[in-house]
Formats: C-alpha cells, sequence, structure tokens
C-alpha cells in the first residue's frame, strides 16, 4: 500500500532495529495492513525528524505513543 522501501533504506537503522519496530507496530495493528504501514511510515519519519526515539518506540507500549502531533 505504501511504498515503505525508501523509507527504510534511508533510516539508517539496522536491519535487526528495523525488525523490532515493525513488530511492534505490528503488535498494534495485528489485522489490519493498511494501518500496519501507515503507522509504521508514521514512526520511521518521526525518527527522521528526531520527534521520538527508537527507545520510546520499543518501550512504550501503548498505541497512543503513535499519536504524534
Amino acid at each position: 500500500m505504501f511504498d515503505l522501501t525508501y523509507l527504510k533504506q534511508t533510516s539508517d537503522l539496522s536491519p535487526a532495529v528495523l525488525r523490532a519496530i515493525e513488530q511492534t507496530v505490528k503488535e498494534d495493528y495485528p489485522a489490519d495492513a493498511m494501518l500496519f504501514e501507515l503507522h509504521l511510515v508514521r514512526v520511521l519519519l518521526a525518527l527522521k525528524q528526531g520527534w521520538i526515539t527508537v527507545e520510546q518506540i520499543l518501550t512504550e507500549r501503548a498505541p497512543a505513543r503513535f499519536d504524534l502531533r
């Protein structure tokens, strides 16, 4: 649905960290591929902008962590 390839390639994150982030987002949206991809895009963009850290993504276990208003 979304082209995540560019965001992943330019994220400067290791494949292991990207997999961990994807797993974390997938836990919040296990049955909805579009929401999973949308929120993954938002997370990767927020990381790039410095709005959140990898540690915050992997440790804060509430779906609200992706509310980046």
